[in-house]
């Protein structure tokens, strides 16, 4: 697999370019970004992050990997970019009508 580290990547916005805007930690097959943390727990912001790369880059996935967590199942999150309205809910990331909070479970 091709996987690039450091990537730094050039968009534009509202007419105006930014030369490496941002940096994704690694860009898997030019499909996938995986961003890597080392934190205690995940704040919200850290899927926003990746889920403002996905959108920049037009990428449909990405994973969060937060290697301070106890477990890499615990530390291991999938980001999804315009997921289908079909789709689960449970696999939505910032939606406006929230699931309700029993059937959900521990998602971010």
């Amino acid at each position: 697999m091709a996987v690039e580290r450091q990537k730094p990547v050039t968009f534009s916005f509202e007419g105006l370019v930014f030369e490496e805007g941002f940096r994704v930690d690694l860009l898997v097959e030019n499909q996938v970004i995986v961003e890597l943390k080392s934190v205690e727990k995940l704040a919200p912001i850290h899927s926003k992050q990746l889920l403002t790369y996905l959108r920049l880059m037009n990428l449909p996935v990405g994973l969060l990997i937060n290697f301070g967590a106890a477990t890499l199942k615990e530390g291991l999150h999938r980001v999804v970019n315009n997921l289908p309205a079909s789709a689960s809910q449970q696999l939505r990331v910032n939606q406006r009508n929230t699931i309700p909070r029993g059937d959900a479970g521990d998602m971010e």
